[in-house]
């Protein structure tokens, strides 16, 4: 693991070229680096030492900084949208978000690196795009699953509080642990979409914006 990171001239880290399945390894070791210690700690030989590989190697797949930096931010938003609880899709809210906690205790590293690139936007605004986008795939899942719970729908207000509910109780789970914290508060969101649920039987379905 450490030899490789000084022999720059030597073919046998060649061999490594599918540890921890190749490219893939180095985006999950770069997510690692910065949920560790944020984005100034992330370097070509800060990856490649997390990665087990040459800091050559590194260079070889991303060219710059900028560059291993969007990449990561790109697989964070694939692998996010794959492993996110915010739309399993039945319409019943006692499913909604039941996965959250789990989540984040399953990976907290890649919940540090979002919020990590969120408060480096504020200073690079280049970065901004990826993020919108990351977070306007969100949500829309909230929407939709907000929108098969509700007889009146989910408009882009009730969205946005909803899932600004979930992001701050994720975020304190990170930064605090407590998951009963996080599950216990699930638990009262649910309450308040059943009370939306009961009146919204009674409401004219575009009341609230539909879907």
């Amino acid at each position: 693991m450490t030899e490789s990171a000084d022999a720059p001239q030597s073919r046998k880290p060649r061999k490594r070229l599918h540890y921890g399945e190749g490219r893939e390894a180095l985006l999950n070791a770069a997510v690692r680096v910065v949920a560790r210690g944020g984005l100034r700690k992330l370097t070509y030989r800060a990856v490649a030492q997390e990665a087990g590989v040459t800091h050559g190697l590194v260079v070889h797949h991303f060219g710059s900084r900028d560059a291993l930096i969007e990449a990561t931010l790109a697989h964070t938003i694939r692998t996010s949208l794959t492993t996110s609880a915010l739309e399993p899709g039945t319409g019943e809210v006692a499913d909604f978000a039941a996965g959250v906690s789990e989540m984040v205790t399953a990976d907290p590293d890649l919940q540090a690196f979002q919020y990590e690139l969120l408060l480096e936007a504020r200073r690079r605004p280049e970065l901004l795009p990826p993020l919108r986008e990351l977070y306007d795939e969100y949500f829309d899942a909230t929407r939709r699953e907000l929108s098969r719970m509700l007889p009146a729908g989910a408009d882009e207000a009730l969205t946005r509080l909803v899932f600004a509910a979930l992001d701050g109780l994720v975020l304190h789970q990170l930064v605090f642990g407590e998951p009963e914290v996080t599950v216990a508060a699930l638990e009262e969101l649910r309450s308040l979409l059943r009370l939306l649920h009961a009146d919204g039987e009674g409401d004219d379905p575009g009341d609230r914006g539909g879907s």
